[in-house]
């Protein structure tokens, strides 16, 4: 298992991933087999958007999935995350700190202005976590209409 400061590396995730982010997004919620997750990953990239992997000596720690959106009031970008999971086995060891810090570097490298991400109330871990990272939950209005 990974040591607390081990730092992770980063990686594209491929089909291969499907299983294991599968099972990491069901067991968070969000049902989803390997065959949905291949196919959203290459919406991912049709979109020009990413998904990606942390590990540590080739065992996957967490993903992250972020779309990188043009703004129309301003001439720049924002990095939306739109899924974030930690194994939970190896939570509050610095692997959502690390891929929170992942989409900082893909932000800063596709000019964007903001990086925003979506926390619901009932996940208070991942909103402290957010906060402590620098996000400001008093800025946001989020308002949803489901169809």
């Amino acid at each position: 298992m990974i040591e607390t400061d081990a730092a992770p590396s980063f990686r594209d995730a491929e089909p291969a991933d499907a299983d294991w982010i599968a099972g990491l997004l069901s067991d968070e919620g969000y049902p989803a087999g390997a065959s949905d997750i291949v196919r959203r990953l290459e919406r991912f990239a049709e979109m020009g958007s990413l998904v990606r992997i942390a590990e540590h000596d080739g065992e996957r720690l967490g993903f992250i999935a972020v779309h990188v959106v043009p703004r129309f009031e301003h001439d720049d970008h924002l990095a939306r995350v739109i899924a974030m999971v930690v194994d939970p086995a190896i939570r509050s060891r610095g692997i959502g700190r690390a891929l929170l810090a992942e989409v900082d570097r893909v932000a800063a490298d596709a000019g964007c202005a903001f990086v925003e991400v979506t926390a619901g109330h009932h996940r208070a871990d991942a909103r402290r976590l957010f906060e402590a990272a620098g996000f400001d939950a008093a800025l946001t209005t989020y308002l949803r209409k489901r169809r």
